[in-house]
């Protein structure tokens, strides 16, 4: 597995909606999806963000703070076979949301089997029981995805001080 690279990679926000705000883990998972999104953002990374039945669910919590990034409804579990569905050609999937257990998890699947690079973003993923999120963790990486955090993939795609991205990307860490 390569590291993250800006050339290659593509953000996946999974689900983060309005309907799953009861979880004990929403708040923490939103604000981690926050920081990826806005880190794509100024490293110029595509995004695309899923809404799983946003008649029910709800539409993406705005903590989450989007500004422009393509959307796309499903109904099916797996983002990856969602109409719509485009990572822009990129070759490595940055991948974070809910429910990791069923459409975080069959979406990384999907990835994979498509040849893709999966990370999988330990800190912006959750599940309604932890339990759930713990299995679904241990299921992708055994499946082959490379599990990470949110600051070890900004980072990763940061690849160096001193840039004009460096600064706004360290203040979105700490």
């Amino acid at each position: 597995m390569s590291l993250l690279s800006r050339e290659r990679a593509a953000l996946l926000v999974v689900d983060v909606q309005e309907g799953f705000r009861p979880y004990e883990c929403f708040e923490p998972v939103a604000s981690a999806c926050a920081k990826l999104v806005q880190g794509a953002r100024i490293l110029q990374v595509p995004t695309l963000v899923s809404e799983q039945y946003p008649q029910g669910l709800g539409h993406t919590a705005p903590e989450v703070g989007l500004a422009g990034e393509r959307t796309i409804e499903k109904s099916v579990f797996s983002a990856a076979r969602a109409d719509g569905f485009d990572l822009a050609g990129r070759s490595q999937a940055i991948v974070c949301g809910i429910e990791a257990h069923v459409c975080v998890s069959q979406t990384v699947h999907d990835l994979l089997a498509e040849g893709l690079q999966v990370h999988v973003i330990a800190d912006a993923v959750g599940s309604r029981h932890d339990e759930d999120r713990e299995r679904a963790l241990e299921r992708m990486q055994s499946a082959g995805a490379v599990i990470s955090t949110v600051e070890a993939a900004l980072f990763e795609l940061l690849e160096r001080a001193g840039t004009p991205e460096f600064k706004p990307v360290q203040r979105l860490i700490l």
